[in-house]
């Protein structure tokens, strides 16, 4: 077949016919790709945070669903989705380093049915504890918010990304709880500052743990704090975001 490359060089020595290519392309040492200088352990935060989250947010979700008189299957399932939804979305869509936190540890589910238990027990009495409730929602919000954006620095991505990742875990879950129930979601609507309060909290968590170079425990507390304050207040003095169009007087939602 005349000159050319020999079938066996190119299948038992490749290095040699295509060598040329492979070095063109190989980029030098110094210019090679690196993690992000957040990816540190030292932003890892105790998991107590994390858990207390996730019994909080299952109690909120096992409460619409004895609200809807679901049985004790789709109560689980609800209380499941609302406590592990945000961090399922965090670790498995944004962060991919591995099998979701909740995956690889069983004190998540044993706290999504400590939640469930919860709610059946004080649902008589939730009337009476409707502040307390509300309240409870808020400190929810602070933690998976200041976690999300805690694990997306470890990772290795960009402050804006960790903020973004932050909020998402913060309030993915009522988003999936909401879905879920066939209900508009309430992050879409006007509200009393839902998203607003945890975008200061978990912005906050990032500037002094970055370059604050607070320690990581101080400045989650004090993150937590501004959201759960915020939303605080916008609860009692029902402070609430607008509509960019005000629907007509005469449409009927």
């Amino acid at each position: 077949m005349g000159a050319g490359i020999n079938c066996d060089d190119v299948v038992e020595q490749p290095e040699q016919a295509f060598g040329f290519c492979w070095r063109s392309f190989e980029l030098p040492e110094n210019v090679a790709m690196h993690p992000d200088i957040l990816a540190a352990k030292n932003l890892a935060l105790p998991i107590v945070i994390d858990l207390g989250a996730t019994f909080l947010f299952s109690i909120t979700g096992a409460m619409v669903a004895i609200r809807r008189h679901y049985d004790p299957i789709g109560l689980f399932v609800l209380a499941l989705a609302c406590g592990l939804g945000g961090g399922l979305l965090r670790d498995g869509v944004f962060i991919q380093t591995g099998p979701p936190a909740a995956m690889r540890n069983g004190a998540y589910i044993i706290m999504v049915a400590a939640g469930s238990i919860a709610a059946v027990l004080f649902f008589p009495h939730v009337e009476r504890l409707s502040k307390p409730f509300l309240m409870i929602d808020a400190l929810g919000t602070a933690a998976y918010g200041v976690v999300g954006a805690s694990k997306a620095a470890e990772a290795g991505l960009a402050i804006p990304a960790c903020i973004f990742v932050g909020v998402v875990n913060a309030v993915g879950s009522g988003l999936i709880r909401d879905v879920l129930v066939r209900e508009e979601p309430l992050l879409f609507k006007p509200g009393q500052f839902y998203v607003i309060a945890s975008v200061l909290g978990v912005t906050e968590f990032m500037l002094l743990t970055t370059y604050g170079h607070a320690e990581v425990v101080t400045a989650a507390i004090s993150a937590m704090a501004i959201t759960f304050v915020f939303r605080l207040l916008a609860i009692l003095f029902d402070w609430r975001t607008r509509p960019i169009m005000r629907p007509p007087p005469n449409d009927v939602p």
